[in-house]
Order: C-alpha cells, then structure tokens, then sequence
C-alpha cells in the first residue's frame, strides 16, 4: 500500500485547512503558514514526544513541508470561490488525512514495544492534535471535541494496529478504507457522541443562591 500518497493527501489536506481557518480569522501571511505548518506536522510533534521517538525527525521530512508550503501559498491567493469549492471536498480529504496519520502513529508506537493504551494514544494524536492545536492558536473551541464524532476514528485505528489485527498490507489497506467510510458516514449523518451542558444548571443555582 502506498502510504507515501496517503500521506502527501493527508499533508495537502491538514495544511489547507489550517490555511483556511487563519485567513477566515484575517490572520497575515505569516499566520497561514504557522496555522497551516502546526495543523499539517503539529499531531506528529506531539506524537514524538509522548512515544519518545526524537522531535528532530521531524526536520527529514523536507519534501512534505515543501508540499505543505506550496500548498498553503496557493490557497492564499486562490480566488475565493476556489476555496469554497475545495471546503465542498473537504471533509473527504480530512478522513484519508485522519486514517493516514492515525495508522501512521499506532505503526510507530506498536515498532516501538509501547502498549495497547499508548499506542491508542499515539493515533488519536497523530490523527487530531495538529487540528486541535491549530483551533487554539486560532481561539476557537477544538472542533474535534464538540463536532461530529471524529477523535473516535483515531482511537479505533490504533486500537485495531494495536491488537495486531492489521498484520499485513491488505489489512492496514481495509482498516484505512474503514476509517475513512467511517468518517464520512458520521459527517453525512452528523454522528455526534453524548453530551451534557452544564450552563442552565449554573445559571440556576447561582441565582438560588443570590436569593
């Protein structure tokens, strides 16, 4: 399976969008491309440290921050209606994102010995941390958190690799095709996880105890 491809998506994808949120947020140039950088390598970053693989291989991926770069150049001064046009096909390529970079960090921490919680671990934030740095660089509330179930695909894949049920090529080819079905399943049918506010319950016991 040509992981080198999915990668080169996922990269193009993560860069774009993080491009994307810093001029919604009228950021500068310079924004885009830290915005865009962060979101594209910012889940392997993380991913690294907690694994203990060294944060200088980062630097040997040299032709994927040059296709991030190019990425991230064009997009801004792509005419407007060309990046909505490219917000339409989004979400698909986020998902070959997600299922590349989640699979990618389980291979790394299962190679590394770690166990089944760390490797779960390590795909999850290979998968979504780069998008959830970028939303906080951005002040926005993680979407990844409180949108349509998305960290969950992740923590599957790594779960998966970490069983070692994906021991062969045309295993980790259907896991990957799984999380991306998965993905846009949960995007087209708005899949979301339960959640509980607390806001009215505050708001109703603060004014108790005003009275």
């Amino acid at each position: 399976m040509n992981w080198e491809l999915f990668s080169i998506i996922g990269t193009i994808a993560f860069a774009v969008s993080g491009a994307i949120v810093a001029m919604e947020e009228e950021y500068d140039i310079l924004g885009v491309y830290v915005l865009g950088l962060v979101t594209a390598f910012g889940g392997g970053v993380i991913r690294n440290l907690l694994i203990g693989k060294p944060i200088v291989l980062l630097w040997e991926q040299g032709i994927y921050f040059q296709i991030a770069l190019f990425a991230m150049t064009l997009v801004f001064f792509m005419p407007v209606r060309y990046i909505q046009l490219w917000k339409t096909w989004e979400a698909f390529f986020d998902a070959i994102g997600l299922a590349a970079f989640s699979i990618q960090g389980a291979l790394y921490a299962t190679n590394m010995g770690h166990p089944l919680s760390a490797i779960i671990v390590a795909a999850v934030l290979t998968g979504i941390g780069g998008g959830m740095v970028r939303d906080v660089l951005a002040g926005r509330k993680p979407l990844v958190l409180k949108d349509e179930i998305y960290a969950v695909w992740g923590m599957l894949a790594g779960a998966l690799v970490g069983l070692g049920w994906t021991q062969g090529a045309w295993q980790l080819a259907v896991l990957f095709s799984l999380i991306v079905v998965l993905r846009m399943l949960s995007v087209f049918y708005k899949w979301k996880l339960p959640k509980r506010s607390l806001r009215g319950s505050i708001g109703e016991t603060t004014r108790r105890a005003d009275l």
